[in-house]
């Protein structure tokens, strides 16, 4: 099984959030062992209230990939899963997340968030075994919120 590399998947992550750059959460599910992306999603709240970037990619892999074995999956996310996101990998089972903004910085740049980090979520969940990797390319990830924040100020 040869290494993840997170640049290069955090790299199609902040490619995906051309889709909806006003909110730039998008997300890249990868096989861990080949290297392969098995599904992707961005942010679709406009759509539906719950339809964050992660589950939409887990919409995704569950309509084209329902019985691969989720716990061999990375899901690559421009920042770090909210409460309800990080609950939703855990339920599907996925093993890895890797983030590149954090909870933290979203909330000190005024975005409004849940104050509850990924890693507690984790935590707080003995029965699923879930690696959390912090601060994928964090200054590109930064930079895209920031930016977004300067297009509608008062977010």
């Amino acid at each position: 099984m040869r290494a993840p590399d997170h640049e290069r998947h955090m790299r199609r992550a902040i490619e995906l959030t051309a889709n909806a750059p006003e909110l730039p959460f998008a997300a890249v599910i990868v096989h861990r062992g080949t290297g392969e992306v098995v599904a992707e999603g961005w942010n679709k709240t406009a759509d539906h209230p719950l339809l964050h970037g992660e589950i939409d990619a887990i919409n995704d892999l569950m309509g084209s990939a329902p019985a691969l074995d989720r716990s061999d999956l990375i899901l690559y996310t421009t920042a770090e899963p909210c409460p309800m996101c990080q609950g939703a990998i855990l339920w599907s089972g996925i093993g890895a997340v890797a983030f590149g903004t954090s909870i933290r910085f979203l909330l000190d740049i005024g975005w409004r968030q849940i104050d509850l980090p990924a890693s507690e979520i984790a935590r707080r969940a003995p029965e699923w075994t879930c690696e959390i990797v912090a601060g994928v390319l964090a200054s590109a990830c930064d930079e895209l919120f920031l930016n977004a924040s300067r297009a509608a100020p008062g977010r």
